[in-house]
């Protein structure tokens, strides 16, 4: 499994979706993927800690984990099936390692409020590779290429926002 990290949340408003960029942190390469603008908010408001007045989604979660008394260790990017992103979510409870499946944007979620790392397998990202999803970062380092690259998206390069 390669480590990952949030590089970039970008919305696209056109199409009523954003794109999370996961940095391998080792091969300097990017995975975009597809999520929805809601969960794209959500993201954003666990990556910069702000507090809503009442719990949302991700937060009553992870409290409702955490009064069980259940360890919430890793997220994984498991699969890239068709046009569609699998993740995981590895839990362990009363000394039982537990994989629950979810929507990457889901996982990502968590794991952001749980301060929890993200992960990739291998397979997922040759999968993106081989559907010309996965990018250098040194492609997209210069804001001009980034801004090329982003403008030359149609709208389903990245397949269909399934949720």
């Amino acid at each position: 499994m390669i480590k990952m990290q949030i590089l970039r949340l970008i919305l696209l408003p056109n199409v009523n979706t954003a794109l999370i960029m996961l940095l391998d942190t080792r091969g300097n390469r990017i995975l975009p993927i597809r999520i929805g603008s809601l969960e794209a908010n959500a993201i954003a408001l666990g990556i910069n800690d702000l507090n809503t007045p009442r719990p949302m989604t991700h937060d009553l979660l992870k409290n409702i984990l955490q009064e069980f008394g259940v360890n919430v260790t890793k997220v994984v990017i498991s699969e890239f099936k068709g046009d569609t992103f699998y993740a995981v979510t590895h839990i362990t409870v009363e000394d039982k390692e537990l994989e629950i499946d979810c929507r990457p944007s889901d996982a990502i979620a968590l794991a952001v409020r749980a301060k929890i790392p993200i992960y990739c397998t291998q397979k997922t990202l040759q999968s993106a590779a081989n559907q010309g999803l996965l990018k250098q970062r040194s492609d997209l380092d210069e804001p001009d290429s980034l801004k090329g690259w982003l403008e030359s998206l149609k709208a389903d390069d990245f397949g269909t926002y399934k949720m």
